[in-house]
């Protein structure tokens, strides 16, 4: 059942990377702004990032694959959101760019928690026995 999660995950990934990069493209979306171009670099490797990992957990999933997977994934989705956060390339009326910026610190917050847990996941399954271990 986890492996039709990873191919689920892949194959919306490349639709979404399709739709912001092809068509219709991040252009058609009325309130971003040109600065967009700035985050787009970032964005995408986070999806080739999403992808390439899922790909391996089709493969092998062993769970400190996984965690350390989440926690690849949680330290660039950190980057993503203090890009898009100085970038900031949304053009909306008030108060909408303070409830953009409230929610672009949740969710830096909570990859940060959820990096911290995985780095303990990690830790904790290369301990087990019967487990195999990174190399």
């Amino acid at each position: 059942m986890r492996r039709f999660g990873y191919a689920f995950s892949i194959v919306f990934t490349t639709l979404v990377a399709y739709a912001i990069l092809v068509w219709p493209g991040w252009a058609a979306v009325p309130f971003l702004t040109d600065d967009t171009r700035l985050v787009l670099p970032l964005l995408f490797f986070s999806m080739v990032v999403s992808v390439a990992i899922n790909v391996f957990l089709i493969v092998r999933d062993p769970a400190w694959l996984r965690a350390l997977g989440d926690a690849v994934n949680a330290a660039i989705a950190i980057a993503v959101g203090v890009r898009v956060w100085r970038v900031f390339p949304f053009d909306f009326a008030d108060p909408w760019p303070l409830v953009a910026r409230i929610l672009l610190v949740v969710a830096i917050v909570c990859s940060a928690i959820g990096l911290v847990a995985s780095l303990v996941r990690v830790a904790v399954a290369s301990t087990r026995p019967g487990e195999p271990r990174p190399s």
